[in-house]
């Protein structure tokens, strides 16, 4: 049975008898921000999902997970990767639309215990709209399909496909289609323990 991470937060908070307040105090994501994750399922970008794992004592994949593997996990190409795990970045009212909007990201090492890195495929529709982000940690994008638009600080780039990119995840930071067009891409974000 598929956990949102909604649910995993509401059942860690109850666990470790965290209220919203305290999470939100100690991961600085407000109350209500908290409430509409665990009570309405809904996913807002990453920072404030890392924020809340912080906040909790626990790995950003605790949020993501369903089954933790001791032993290596393989993603086979040519076989069904896992379902998108969530997505982001949608246009305010188009939040229960039919069809693609935002950004899916689908894990590839979902199921792998006591992992530090988060390596994902993301897919980025023209009109996905994701806010700067800034948390800890460290971010590797990969373009495999597209272009991809990076603002990191105050700097502007465009990266295409092949093209790659590392980075410091507490510069505010956001990507987005350069073009009006979908972009795929592999990234791995890295947050301390």
């Amino acid at each position: 049975m598929k956990h949102t991470p909604g649910e995993r937060i509401a059942e860690i908070r109850k666990t470790y008898s965290i209220s919203r307040e305290v999470l939100a105090e100690r991961s600085g994501v407000s109350v209500d921000l908290i409430s509409k994750i665990e009570d309405a399922g809904f996913i807002p970008d990453l920072a404030p999902l890392i924020q809340i794992s912080r906040g909790l004592g626990v790995r950003l994949g605790t949020l993501l997970d369903d089954h933790e593997q001791l032993g290596p996990v393989f993603s086979r190409a040519g076989e069904p990767a896992s379902s998108d795990r969530f997505k982001t970045g949608i246009p305010k009212g188009q939040e229960n639309a039919g069809g693609h909007h935002g950004m899916s990201f689908n894990a590839l090492a979902a199921d792998k215990n006591g992992r530090h890195m988060e390596p994902f495929i993301v897919t980025i529709e023209p009109d996905a709209q994701q806010e700067n982000s800034t948390h800890e940690g460290e971010e590797f994008i990969y373009v495999l399909e597209g272009n991809l638009a990076l603002e990191y600080g105050k700097d502007k780039d465009t990266l295409k496909t092949g093209d790659s990119v590392y980075y410091d995840s507490i510069v505010p930071h956001r990507v987005y289609s350069a073009d009006g067009k979908q972009v795929r891409i592999l990234a791995v974000i890295y947050t301390p323990v």
